[in-house]
């Protein structure tokens, strides 16, 4: 394959993968989780103040790297942002991970890259994880970015390579807590391939020496910014090692979230649930594929495609490994390896097509390919679109359900009608998870407030009150026939009650019946 046609290729690939991640970016309900992580930025953009929370957020790369989509769409507070401001971000990341790939040219050659790229561009997970205001896009951009340096380094490429490696580190230290286990594990696939396929002979030489500590000085560095609120507050470079062991004692005796150790497999591989079916099969597959070649059926005579086919397969290998040991799995977790899994599939691509005996074979497979991954793209639009919050989407996972939004728009509706307008009083009344992501969709309402249980009677004397199923017993006895009770869903299996005054609730109503 040429440079003009890798570029073409690429190219195309970066356009339908852009039109995925970017159509209808408001098309599902907010998750809890994105409504959190919005709440937290609306507060830096507010007020310029971040906080690292060790207990119960991640990394702050997310939050600092968000504030230029809202400066440009003119955004200063919380109530101006919207879903795609915020998505978009991470969207801009996946659409990165792809062109990452082109670095990787010189290493696995032309083909592979054209091919990874053009299944980045249209995997369901890819696409549906990048359309999501969470750090695992970021995290995926830079553990690509740190592979793809850390092997230049390896197969003694220009020693510049450690400062990339070291930038990519920090900033994937800098993300999620998760990087803890995908960064050792890409040194120790690095160590492996090349002990087995890299070139022999002498250890590292003094000035390589100087690059890696200039690199570990950059990796501490950066971390230590953004968890410092850029020096803001010193002390806070300490907080990532509660993080590391807060998230290390979930993953090991998980509350919530426990799977079995197959969850990745069988997500990726293929799911059925009520007359929808979905399969990452032929990534899979692939990937086998190169992998299986790059051991069995080394190319000798090019070690260099040799050892990066082994050191993608083992820096995925062993990031999958370790995350389905661990009990506690979380869908979004694929990513940090999915990106290594997707290069090794396109080495895949490559074997098989180096493999055909005659033009026409190779056309075969190349048209073979682009139909499967047209069928991927198909699958990656269904999953974003069109069941983006159907439970029978196997990348759905405890999504808030379009009933929780045409409750706050029942609220807002409310307002409407009240004297004090946005400034109406309401109580919610809900454990913490059940909150959520309401902070996120009454944002423009000042006058919102949040208790676990009912026992304030300041919960209960506002007009509109939320509250969890555990509570109506109480709720119904305190407030009588002075309100009426309406129900709403927010996530699968998880239901609120909403009351509303009388008198509010008929003028609602009156207002409603009008021409």
């Amino acid at each position: 394959m040429t440079r003009a046609s890798l570029g073409a290729v690429v190219t195309l690939a970066l356009a339908v993968g852009v039109g995925l991640r970017v159509a209808q970016l408001d098309a599902r309900p907010m998750h809890h989780d994105e409504a959190n992580q919005a709440v937290k930025f609306g507060a830096l953009l507010e007020h310029g103040e971040y906080r690292y929370d060790a207990l119960d957020h991640h990394g702050p790369t997310l939050y600092y790297l968000a504030l230029p989509a809202a400066w440009m769409r003119g955004a200063r507070s919380l109530a101006a942002l919207d879903a795609p401001t915020l998505r978009g971000v991470t969207v801009a990341f996946g659409a990165a991970t792809i062109l990452l790939l082109v670095l990787l040219a010189p290493a696995i050659g032309r083909t592979a890259v054209a091919a990874g790229a053009i299944l980045m561009a249209v995997s369901p997970a890819m696409v549906f994880y990048s359309r999501m205001f969470i750090q695992e896009s970021l995290l995926a951009c830079f553990t690509l970015a740190f592979v793809i340096a850390l092997g230049r380094v390896a197969m003694h490429g220009s020693p510049q390579w450690w400062l990339v490696a070291g930038l990519a580190g920090g900033l994937a230290i800098a993300t999620k807590e998760t990087a803890g286990v995908v960064l050792p594990s890409a040194v120790m696939a690095c160590l492996i391939a090349r002990r087995t396929a890299g070139p022999a002979g002498r250890g590292p030489a003094s000035s390589e020496i100087r690059w890696l500590l200039g690199a570990v000085v950059l990796a501490a560095g950066t971390a230590a910014l953004f968890f410092s609120s850029f020096l803001a507050v010193p002390g806070a470079v300490l907080e990532p090692l509660k993080g590391m062991g807060t998230y290390l004692e979930r993953g090991l005796a998980p509350a919530n979230h426990a799977h079995p150790w197959h969850y990745y497999l069988g997500m990726l591989g293929y799911s059925s649930s009520g007359g929808l079916w979905w399969s990452e099969g032929l990534v899979l597959v692939l990937a086998a594929t190169g992998g299986i070649a790059a051991w069995v059926r080394p190319d000798h005579a090019k070690p260099a495609r040799t050892f990066h086919a082994r050191y993608l397969a083992c820096a995925a290998g062993l990031t999958f490994a370790i995350f389905s040991a661990l009990p506690y799995k979380t869908p979004w977790n694929v990513l940090p390896f999915y990106v290594c899994l997707i290069a090794v599939a396109g080495t895949g691509v490559s074997r098989l097509v180096g493999a055909a005996r005659s033009p026409a074979w190779r056309v075969a497979i190349a048209a073979a390919v682009v139909l499967a991954s047209a069928h991927l793209g198909w699958q990656a639009w269904r999953a974003s679109i069109t069941y983006a919050a159907d439970p029978r989407n196997p990348y759905v996972y405890a999504q808030t359900v379009p009933d929780a939004v045409r409750m706050a728009g029942r609220i807002r509706a409310l307002a409407a009608q009240h004297p004090d307008g946005d400034d109406m009083r309401v109580s919610v009344v809900a454990p913490p998870d059940q909150q959520w992501p309401l902070p996120w969709y009454l944002r423009t309402m000042p006058h919102v407030g949040y208790w676990i249980a009912p026992g304030q009677a300041a919960a209960l004397e506002a007009p509109v009150v939320v509250s969890a199923l555990a509570h109506t017993d109480a709720l119904d006895s305190a407030l009588g026939d002075r309100y009426v009770s309406e129900f709403y869903g927010l996530r699968p299996g998880v239901l609120l009650t909403l009351y509303v005054e009388r008198g509010l609730w008929d003028r609602f109503m009156a207002h409603a019946d009008e021409p």
